[in-house]
């Protein structure tokens, strides 16, 4: 255990960074898309338009973040649930998969804690609320069947199709935006 966080401590602290700087990149598209004080939020009164712009604004981050100088040296997982698929599938090593996921939720936190001391009460707003992603209408059940149904997407996209597809290897990482884009909408109205 101590062999493997002297060795990658490294890696471990971009990938807090890596999440810390996905979660500020949240909020405050959030902010700028859905606070009611926001010109964007008022020039655009479609919600489904304006999710898709955080949608796209959020798979741009992710891009920038799996192509960057760390993202390539720790993996860029930047979610737990990658770096656990990747431990099921014997990519990483258990300390490993649990250091990544400490160091995740720390920047996370990180993350979220920076933006609402740069953003202000703006982030507690209600149409904002730090950026959560909650059930909506449709209830806990469909919001849990979309979560699953978008996460083996994108996880079949990453894992399976793409390492195939030789000519397609160079896009993987935007492979994950790509496929954020176009569900956002949808995705927000089964999730809240």
């Amino acid at each position: 255990m101590l062999e493997m966080l002297k060795r990658h401590w490294p890696e471990y602290l971009m990938e807090a960074a890596g999440l810390g700087i996905f979660m500020i990149s949240a909020c405050v598209f959030v902010v700028i898309v859905e606070h009611p004080a926001s010109p964007v939020r008022q020039a655009i009164s479609d919600p489904p338009l304006r999710r898709m712009l955080i949608g796209l604004a959020m798979g741009l981050t992710a891009i920038g973040i799996i192509y960057s100088p760390w993202g390539k040296q720790s993996g860029a997982h930047i979610n737990p649930s990658v770096t656990l698929s990747f431990l099921r599938l014997g990519k990483v090593k258990v300390w490993d998969a649990l250091f990544y996921t400490i160091a995740q939720f720390a920047g996370a936190i990180a993350g979220v804690l920076a933006a609402g001391m740069a953003l202000g009460a703006s982030i507690a707003h209600p149409s904002v609320n730090y950026a959560t992603t909650v059930p909506g209408s449709s209830g806990l059940g469909v919001a849990f069947l979309a979560e699953l149904v978008i996460s083996f997407g994108l996880m079949l996209v990453v894992l399976a199709v793409l390492p195939t597809l030789c000519a397609w290897h160079a896009l993987q990482g935007c492979s994950p935006a790509s496929w954020l884009r176009p569900i956002s909408p949808w995705r927000r109205r089964c999730l809240g």
